[in-house]
């Protein structure tokens, strides 16, 4: 049988009065690190806490300036900025970032390119910096955001002011466009500030002057709920606009230069020779940076750049080609200023000029010569003859020195990023190129403009302002004055001094008088242009794609189009007190009188025979 134990209850009340001073101990320990844990957040800590919810109901708000204004030299806007709405995202604000764009792109068109311009730029930037997704909202897209707006923490819709090129193609080589900050902006760009772009610079003026152009970031910080709705605006530090630049380019004269081409491919540059002030620059064909601005399709891209024609090269900054006979007033300067040669000196042309024991011979123009001619006559007729005897003469290491002198063979320094320096020929350079030794056969084709040249359009240009200005070689540039705001003033930017090419006002006005001849005297190449009402000085050249086969020459306009030569052309007028220096290169045009002149002489009129009207701006001293 079972013993039945007994209850000892004084046993029982000493265990139960042990538990409960264990736990009222414990309790008060807890109470004592609750009361300190209080104490701790309300006390030691307040001001940091403090701070962190302050942060969580005030946020920062960066304040993106308006990008500065474009304007011709007559003032006519050639780059603005239009009100538009984008879509932005803060990937670290949002419950599920794949899933919130799945449904934004049930609600807005999003296009695939706009999908990985976002993905691109959220991997560069920091996640609680807001990333545009899409940077053109239609009014509908817009409602249907607002009404859905609770849905999508994170997710914003900002009013900002885009960039818009009125003229369209006109200027899209000179200004350039402005894309979507990407990767390798920011990377360039450094400071981590930036990320608040949307846009920067990528070619031409846009680029060259994006720091001028877009102004001080400002912020504000505003106050917003839980869902992140901003309430009220606390406080503000302004953006500083970009500043307006203005250019020296004349939109009205740019055009008529673009018309002149018809649907002829090429390069025109059309100089103040007074200043350097480049007053036309086109390239054709043309394409349109409004494309670019907000992130151009690939279907269009694709347009661009399986075009033969390249529209997307810029012809006179990266391009380049042959001389042709437009470097012979260079060449015949020099011979002057070498002393190798007088005005007055003359050389007999038979139509074919040999080397001393070298049975192919250098051609003239004319199969039978053009007898016996002066540097006057020389230039007017572009005698071949003659300058393949001075190049011989002076030897290609002194011809280099005097080409290098007047500008050839290095960039303008024209402000836009990318300028080719072409090339001058030189023993040097085809050592390095080709591994081979110089030739004199290869001097006698430089002194005509052949053989290894590649001169920019720019050059031309340069060199033929640098001419009708007496000699003084100066900077081209596009941008003539800055201001800070509509009622600012417009500052001029400072230029650099001219440099002297030649002292000798003789040997200029001399290769001046050819230049005259080639298009009034009786037997210049450019006469087809001589009727004009005002005196012009110029020289054509063509640039051969094909030479010779054998003793027999190509006509050119029988070649396919691809192996037609170039046709150039440089000019400035009046003669007696030049205002306008123009350099045209027509590809595939064959001959520079025939093709180029008249594209010259047409940018001419447009500048000559109408009241100018850049007297509206201060004019620069020369």
């Amino acid at each position: 049988m079972r013993r039945q134990q007994m209850k000892n209850p004084h046993v029982e009340a000493d265990q139960f009065q042990r538990r409960a001073a264990i736990g009222f101990i414990g309790i008060a320990i807890a109470m004592i690190g609750l009361c300190f844990g209080y104490f701790r957040l309300q006390v030691l800590q307040h001001e940091e806490y403090k701070t962190r919810s302050e942060a969580n109901r005030i946020k920062p708000r960066p304040v993106v300036p308006a990008r500065g204004l474009i304007f011709d030299r007559n003032g006519k806007l050639l780059a603005d900025n239009v009100p538009a709405y984008r879509l932005e995202i803060v990937p670290e604000n949002t419950v599920d970032l794949k899933e919130t764009l799945a449904q934004l792109r049930q609600l807005v068109a999003i296009s695939d390119d706009e999908m990985e311009a976002f993905d691109s730029t959220r991997r560069a930037t920091r996640g609680f910096r807001p990333v545009a997704l899409k940077l053109r909202l239609s009014e509908e897209e817009r409602a249907r955001l607002a009404v859905n707006r609770h849905r999508f923490p994170g997710v914003d819709v900002v009013p900002y002011l885009t960039r818009r090129y009125p003229y369209g193609n006109l200027f899209a080589h000179v200004i350039g466009y402005v894309g979507r900050l990407d990767a390798r902006d920011l990377e360039a760009l450094g400071d981590s500030k930036y990320s608040a772009l949307t846009h920067v610079g990528k070619s031409g003026l846009e680029k060259k002057y994006e720091e001028r152009l877009r102004g001080e970031i400002g912020y504000e910080n505003v106050e917003q709920n839980v869902e992140g709705r901003v309430l009220r605006m606390v406080d503000r530090v302004p953006a500083k606009p970009g500043v307006d630049l203005q250019l020296s380019i004349d939109a009205d004269l740019q055009r008529v230069a673009v018309e002149a081409f018809g649907e002829l491919d090429g390069a025109a540059i059309a100089v103040d020779p007074r200043t350097g002030e480049v007053l036309a620059m086109v390239s054709l064909p043309m394409f349109d940076p409004n494309l670019f601005v907000n992130g151009i399709s690939h279907a269009d891209y694709r347009v661009l750049t399986e075009d033969l024609s390249v529209p997307l090269f810029d012809r006179n900054l990266h391009g380049g080609t042959l001389p042709g006979s437009t470097i012979k007033p260079f060449v015949g300067l020099a011979g002057l200023e070498s002393g190798l040669r007088t005005p007055e000196d003359k050389i007999l042309s038979t139509g074919e000029w040999h080397l001393p024991g070298v049975a192919r011979g250098f051609r003239d123009a004319h199969a039978g010569g053009h007898g016996w001619v002066d540097l006057r006559e020389s230039i007017a007729q572009s005698v071949n003859t003659y300058y393949y005897k001075l190049a011989v003469d002076m030897g290609i290491r002194r011809f280099d020195e005097y080409m290098d002198r007047y500008g050839f063979g290095r960039p303008t320094g024209i402000d836009l990023v990318g300028e080719s320096s072409g090339v001058l020929p030189s023993p040097e350079w085809k050592r390095r190129r080709f591994k081979q030794e110089w030739f004199l056969g290869e001097t006698v084709n430089a002194g005509i403009g052949q053989g290894y040249w590649v001169t920019t359009p720019l050059q031309l240009a340069q060199g033929t302002a640098t001419l009708a200005d007496g000699g003084l070689r100066r900077q081209l540039h596009l941008a003539r004055a800055t201001r800070q705001g509509f009622q600012g003033a417009w500052e001029m930017l400072p230029q650099p001094p001219g440099v002297r090419i030649s002292n000798n006002a003789g040997n200029l006005q001399a290769v001046k008088e050819g230049m005259i001849g080639a298009v009034n005297g009786p037997h210049g190449t450019a006469r087809v242009i001589s009727n004009a009402p005002y005196l012009i000085a110029g020289k054509t050249g063509t640039a051969q794609r094909v030479s010779r086969k054998g003793n027999i020459s190509l006509n050119p306009h029988s070649l396919p189009l691809n192996q037609r030569h170039q046709a150039l052309f440089i000019a400035y007028a009046p003669a007696e007190n030049p205002t306008i220096a123009v350099a045209v290169v027509v590809e595939h045009g064959g001959f520079g009188a025939s093709t180029a002149a008249p594209i010259a002489r047409k940018i001419m009129d447009a500048w000559l025979i109408r009241t100018p009207s850049s007297a509206a701006l201060p004019e620069r001293t020369p």
